[in-house]
C-alpha cells in the first residue's frame, strides 16, 4: 500500500461500506471472499479503521457477517433492492459526522494515503470523486450528509445512478494526475464481480507477482 511522508490533515469522518450487492455474477456473496486468508469485508474494514471511528456495513443481510465480529454498526437500505445510491444515502443518513467516506466491500487494494488526501480535500465540498480512465469512481468518494436531500429526491424520482444528483450539490472531481503519485497503478478502483476478477486478484498477491 503506498504511504505519503506529511499526510494530509483529515476531517473526522465516518466510513460507509456497501455489503448489499447480489452478486449474481460471481456466484456467491463477494464480501465473504477470502484474500489473503481475510475476508473482502474483514480486510476493508481493517484499512478503514485507520481513518474513521463510525464504520458503517450497509447491509440488508447483517446476520452474514456478524460472526466476524467487525467493530462496525450495521444498517439495512432505507428501500432495499434500489441500488448503490440508496446504499450511500443509507450510510449517510446513519452517519455520525458530517462527511463520510463511501466505498464498496470488494475493492481489496484501497489505498490509506489516497483515501486520506480525498478527505483532506472535503471542507469546500459535497463530494470529493475520483474519475479513472475517464470514468467516475462513486464507490470510492467522500459525501457530506448535506448531500442527503438531493439524494432523496433523485431517488424519489425512480433514478439509480449515483451521480444523478451531483448537478444539485458542488463536486470536486479527482483527476488522474492527482491520483498517481498515491496510486499509479490505480488498483484502489480495482473490484472482484466475477470469478476471473478474483482470480486475478489472487495471482496479484502472490510473491513472485510484479506489482
Amino acid at each position: 500500500m503506498c504511504q505519503m511522508g506529511n499526510a494530509p490533515s483529515v476531517p473526522q469522518v465516518s466510513a460507509v461500506i456497501l455489503a448489499g450487492g447480489q452478486s449474481r455474477r460471481l456466484g456467491r456473496d463477494k464480501a465473504l471472499l477470502e484474500v489473503e486468508g481475510h475476508p473482502l469485508l474483514t480486510r476493508t474494514v481493517h484499512t478503514l479503521t485507520a481513518l474513521s471511528d463510525d464504520l458503517i456495513v450497509v447491509t440488508n443481510h447483517a446476520a452474514r457477517y456478524r460472526a466476524l465480529t467487525l467493530p462496525v454498526r450495521f444498517v439495512a437500505d432505507v428501500r432495499p433492492g434500489t441500488g448503490s445510491l440508496m446504499g450511500i444515502y443509507s450510510g449517510l443518513q446513519a452517519a455520525r459526522y458530517p462527511y463520510a467516506l463511501a466505498v464498496a466491500c470488494d475493492m481489496p487494494f484501497l489505498n490509506q494515503a489516497l483515501l486520506r488526501y480525498l478527505l483532506s480535500l472535503a471542507g469546500d465540498y459535497d463530494v470529493v470523486i475520483p474519475r479513472y480512465g475517464g470514468l467516475p469512481e462513486p464507490l470510492h468518494a467522500v459525501y457530506s450528509r448535506a448531500c442527503l436531500p438531493a439524494m432523496w429526491r433523485v431517488l424519489e424520482k425512480g433514478k439509480r445512478q449515483i451521480v444523478a444528483f451531483f448537478d444539485r450539490v458542488k463536486v470536486r472531481w479527482v483527476e488522474e494526475a492527482e491520483i498517481a503519485p498515491f496510486d499509479p497503478q490505480g488498483l484502489s478502483f480495482l473490484n472482484i464481480n466475477t470469478p476471473q476478477d478474483w482470480e486475478q486478484v489472487q495471482q496479484m498477491l502472490k510473491p513472485s507477482a510484479a506489482r
